[in-house]
């Protein structure tokens, strides 16, 4: 008669499974002290501690990030797992390749940026799935983390590798006011052509969906207006932001500038729901021949 796993010798059974997890785990732990040997090694003879003086010396601490990660992403499905691992290895080839041309790793604020924007797509689909609309200024604040603008300017402050301090990192992590004014701008301008887009039915959101939700009797005309006033508020503080003495580098406050200014020509739609002027542009960028 066959024997009752589940219910012959409980004991002995626990037993084992004990001594299979111990097993697993020394074999685990030997794994990244091997890792870690190899990786101490690596940055040993790479040299540049040596070279640079000024940079942090902590490869073990890089190494120990990236167990955290790739351990809790074997928790994901299948297809998350692709992208998380594709992410986290182009975020830790950019930090390197940082590191190696400006003394700075920025890996911990390139993530940090990251997870934001997950955090608030995640909270647009909460609140979408639901079928009810945040306030409008809870859907705004969330909508200039999801622009996506945060996320490129971050980054583009790190490659640049002008300016880069302890005090000035601290502050490109807290979302300051020259990356926030011009993602706001990003948002409005986006929910002005997601509004008049039929295509979409509101299913995505906008600012002037939410806008006419708390204004009772508002019409679109009158959203719309106040989302051009805001537009306004909006490029008058990244103005001051930029021709106002701030920490960052000249190049990277224009990076902040064109961004904005890129926006009209990418979500300023038409009757049709077409972008004429992004079409005209790119018409004359690729195909119009220039004389000399």
């Amino acid at each position: 008669m066959a024997k009752n796993f589940f219910n012959d010798e409980p004991n002995g059974w626990i037993s084992e499974l004990q001594e299979l997890a111990k097993t697993e785990f020394k074999m685990v732990k030997s794994r990244h002290q091997l890792e870690v040997v190899e990786i101490s090694k690596w940055w040993k003879d790479l040299g540049l501690s040596k070279e640079m003086k000024f940079a942090r010396d902590q490869p073990l601490k890089w190494y120990t990030w990236s167990i955290w990660d790739i351990a809790a992403a074997e928790h994901l499905p299948h297809c998350m797992k692709i992208c998380f691992k594709a992410l986290n290895n182009i975020t830790n080839e950019i930090s390197y390749e940082i590191y190696k041309k400006h003394g700075w790793n920025p890996v911990h604020s390139l993530r940090k940026t990251w997870t934001g924007l997950c955090k608030a797509f995640l909270v647009e689909a909460k609140w979408f799935a639901s079928g009810k609309l945040p306030s409008s200024e809870e859907y705004l604040k969330n909508g200039i983390v999801s622009s996506g603008v945060n996320v490129v300017l971050v980054h583009i402050f790190f490659l640049l590798g002008q300016g880069i301090s302890k005090e000035n990192v601290q502050l490109i992590n807290n979302f300051p006011a020259i990356i926030s004014s011009a993602a706001t701008i990003l948002r409005l301008w986006d929910d002005l052509g997601s509004a008049e887009d039929e295509n979409q039915d509101g299913h995505d959101g906008s600012y002037v969906e939410c806008y006419r939700k708390e204004n009772e009797g508002s019409s679109c005309e009158d959203a719309r207006n106040q989302v051009l006033e805001m537009i306004s508020d909006a490029w008058k503080q990244l103005n001051q932001e930029c021709l106002s003495p701030n920490p960052f580098s000249a190049t990277f406050s224009k990076a902040s500038l064109n961004i904005a200014r890129m926006v009209p020509l990418m979500y300023n739609y038409d009757d049709n729901h077409r972008l004429p002027h992004l079409e005209e542009h790119m018409k004359s960028l690729l195909y119009e021949n220039v004389s000399l």
